[in-house]
């Protein structure tokens, strides 16, 4: 067999070998897109800061439930929680608010929804931007939640 009839057999050996994993969501944040990440920023902005904190800060005393027996809203910096989730998580809570995307009959926040206010593509965005200004240790953790929350069933 000439070398140029082993390269077939042998691409597909190594191929046969390799796990590519589950496809991407077509939620998966971008925080490594610039185009993407900018359009989050503006969004984040108009839509989120107000409650988030312009840095991502959040509101003060976030763990301790209002006379409502609602949270005020956490950080999504590396101090915060927002890191914990896989990024489908926060879509959904993006998108449906937490008591939905939970399953939570019962849950009261004052984090609303934003479907039909924001596209999927928007919310996308503005989490990409969230994740683009954690610290590379958190991103790495953030990315093996989403990974193993990817693999399972």
């Amino acid at each position: 067999m000439r070398p140029s009839h082993l390269a077939l057999p042998l691409s597909a050996l190594l191929l046969a070998g390799c796990d590519p994993g589950p496809p991407p969501s077509p939620h998966a944040l971008r925080p490594d897109d610039a185009p993407v990440t900018a359009a989050g920023a503006r969004i984040y902005a108009t839509h989120c800061a107000a409650c988030h904190g312009a840095k991502l800060e959040g509101q003060p005393n976030w763990r301790e439930r209002d006379a409502t027996g609602r949270l005020p809203a956490p950080p999504h910096d590396a101090s915060g929680h927002t890191w914990h989730h896989p990024d489908e998580v926060l879509f959904r809570i993006t998108k449906y608010g937490v008591a939905r995307a939970a399953n939570l009959k019962d849950h009261v926040s004052a984090m609303p929804a934003y479907e039909g206010v924001l596209s999927d593509t928007e919310i996308v965005a503005v989490l990409s931007w969230i994740k683009a200004q954690w610290p590379r240790e958190i991103r790495r953790q953030q990315e093996e939640v989403d990974a193993a929350a990817r693999r399972r069933p």
